[in-house]
């Protein structure tokens, strides 16, 4: 059966506290959540994109980060092409994240659980709950260290671009798939997210994917995120009662 890790995702996600107002948001005559409000800023001026969001077409995502790319946009190596013409072939049985590894980025961002940004001045925190893990983004002026050890989630360093947060990772190991369907990349892949607070409920997403070790040329994508109000992270864990593996076979 393929993709069957991402069924469970289907399932409606909700807080600890399912009906705990958050404080401080703008609301509607009615009390509901006024999510086109103007986007906040912080005390020293900046986009202020603390809360918790998610990217409301994750599924779509998740299984093909170039969804909405053309064949020709996307343009593999041989070696990365045949390397995805097996996962292809073999349904994906193979993903990391079926089998409870991280997704790395970008897919973190797009699987169909929500993530709570904190943000200050010096760092911009990720916590995700599908992988009950955190991404730190430093935005105080440092560079990428001489020696990165590759790691699922690499490193990360920020700036603001005026009102759009830049974000450069690195360091990636080549475990993770940058999406179930099987895009592969290699270490020597660099991410570019640039994070567009619209208004109060939405942060427009663009992803620059160049990797010189898998493609031929940079791609892009464009999603948004969706604000989720009034409810918190819940606790996740993969590998408890996880029955996905046995039926992650391919043909």
């Amino acid at each position: 059966m393929r993709f069957l890790f991402w069924i469970a995702l289907l399932l409606p996600v909700s807080g600890q506290w399912l009906k705990y107002p958050t404080a401080g948001i703008p609301r509607n005559a009615d009390g509901t959540p006024n999510l086109n409000a103007p986007a906040p800023k912080t005390a020293d001026g900046k986009p202020d994109l603390s809360g918790i969001w998610r990217q409301p077409n994750g599924v779509k995502y998740t299984i093909n980060e170039a969804a909405d790319l053309k064949p020709e946009d996307v343009q593999m190596l041989p070696a990365a092409a045949a390397e995805y013409k097996r996962r292809q072939d073999t349904l994906s049985k193979d993903d990391p994240v079926g089998h409870c590894n991280l997704p790395g980025v970008p897919q973190v961002n797009v699987v169909p659980y929500p993530y709570k940004i904190l943000q200050n001045q010096t760092q911009i925190t990720f916590l995700y709950e599908a992988i009950r893990g955190f991404r730190e983004i430093f935005i105080d002026g440092r560079k990428f260290p001489e020696d990165m050890q590759p790691t699922w989630l690499g490193y990360s360093i920020g700036h603001w671009d005026g009102d759009t947060l830049v974000v450069e990772t690195a360091g990636q190991n080549d475990k993770s798939w940058i999406d179930t369907g099987g895009h592969p990349h290699t270490e020597q892949l660099r991410v570019t997210e640039r994070f567009h607070r619209r208004n109060f409920g939405t942060i427009d997403l663009e992803v620059t994917i160049d990797d010189p070790g898998a493609y031929a040329k940079p791609w892009t994508v464009r999603y948004p995120l969706t604000y989720l109000p009034d409810t918190e992270l819940i606790e996740y864990l993969c590998t408890e009662n996880n029955k996905d593996v046995e039926h992650l076979v391919g043909k």
